[in-house]
């Protein structure tokens, strides 16, 4: 999940907001300001109804970012490299670059998430009480009451054991120090999460035939999204430990094929050696050092009464911005970063020399060596027998 804007650093970690977040705002806030507080306290004007809604909505963006932070605080104590964090339609989540080293790590990252919910929904409801005593009413407290049982809610739901909530990363914790095989322990938490997910599914279609199209089209939802979550999870765990002792070396394309930041968007395009080769190139300064990546999306982008005179060093992604590695990076700590898309390209430098490029095809095309070459190991030995 990529975030449509940043909203800056906490703690040292980049928090992004997807577009998505948007939609659930709305909703939170429709069901509030339409819904339970006019029902629970009527009375009041539209206009109180909605502002409580709205700021209502916000602190509970805010308790699931609270969740999301717990999470990489102590991952990154525990010595996993933490990407950013990501709010989006259905919550959050902590891209991280690395696995945890140990069962207890992975049950320390995964259990201090719903902890945090736990405590914020008891935090809540404390002063939901405390305004109770003081004879405190109205549609505020009824706000406050909500943001106590949601959070409680949200740290129930995220203990399920099931992959890749919270709750499975703890089974995967327990499946580990009993198995000692990190993988298999993924394996069992990731059938865990397609099996709730398919259950959640199923469970949203009965409700939706029953009358609750609201409610049962929001349960499938999120039962599919587990599914396809677990699923990824599971292809992810296996490509790391295929790729393991894999340096970027081993997998990138090295000495690419450069293109002056000098150069004019109508010369590279003019160029065949530009122009039919790649979809992405690595873009040097006058002194050849790495400037950026420049594709030729970016470049076609610019109107043709402008490509002789815009250079490719104004169209290109500034160097800051691109994804840049070593090569002696272990291959499965790039994996968040190398998607499909010519931006996407990895930069390979050796102290500060531009010396490969990196695709998600270059990644694919070892995979699939590395995938051959076991198996012809594995006939050998077979044949040996």
């Amino acid at each position: 999940m990529k975030a449509t804007f940043t909203l800056g650093r906490i703690a040292g970690i980049k928090v992004g907001v997807h577009w998505s977040v948007v939609v659930i705002l709305l909703l939170l806030a429709l069901g509030l300001a339409e819904g339970r507080l006019p029902e629970a306290h009527p009375g009041s004007s539209p206009l109180v109804y909605w502002g409580l809604a709205v700021a209502t909505s916000l602190v509970f963006l805010a308790s699931l970012l609270a969740h999301e932070m717990a999470h990489s605080v102590v991952a990154r104590r525990n010595g996993v490299e933490v990407e950013d964090i990501v709010l989006w339609l259905l919550g959050g989540a902590s891209r991280i670059r690395s696995e945890a080293p140990s069962p207890g790590a992975e049950l320390r990252i995964a259990g201090v998430g719903p902890l945090v919910s736990l405590v914020l929904g008891a935090l809540f409801g404390l002063a939901a009480w405390i305004l109770g005593l003081l004879s405190v009413t109205g549609p505020a407290v009824e706000a406050v009451v909500w943001l106590a049982g949601i959070n409680i809610l949200l740290a129930l739901f995220n203990s399920v054991p099931a992959a890749p909530l919270d709750g499975g990363r703890l089974l995967r914790a327990f499946l580990w120090w009993r198995t000692g095989d990190r993988l298999r322990a993924t394996a069992g938490a990731t059938a865990a999460g397609r099996a709730f997910g398919w259950l959640l599914v199923i469970l949203g279609l009965w409700l939706f035939v029953m009358g609750d199209a609201v409610g049962g089209v929001w349960m499938a939802l999120i039962g599919w999204f587990l599914v396809a979550a677990a699923t990824v999870e599971g292809q992810q765990s296996q490509l790391r430990a295929a790729l393991a002792g894999v340096a970027v070396r081993h997998a990138m394309t090295p000495a690419p094929v450069t293109v002056p930041a000098a150069l004019t968007v109508a010369e590279f395009l003019g160029d065949p050696l530009y122009r039919y080769r790649h979809s992405a190139f690595p873009v040097t300064a006058e002194d050849g050092a790495p400037a950026g990546l420049v594709t030729l999306e970016r470049v076609r982008d610019v109107p043709e009464e402008l490509r002789e005179v815009r250079t490719v060093g104004e169209v290109m992604l500034p160097l800051p911005e691109a994804t840049v590695s070593t090569p002696g990076t272990p291959l499965a700590d790039l994996l968040p970063d190398v998607r499909s898309g010519a931006d996407n390209r990895v930069l390979v430098l050796d102290a500060g020399r531009l010396v490969g490029i990196l695709s998600a095809s270059d990644v694919s095309r070892t995979v699939a060596w590395l995938m051959s070459s076991a198996d012809r190991g594995g006939g050998d030995r077979a044949a040996r027998k």
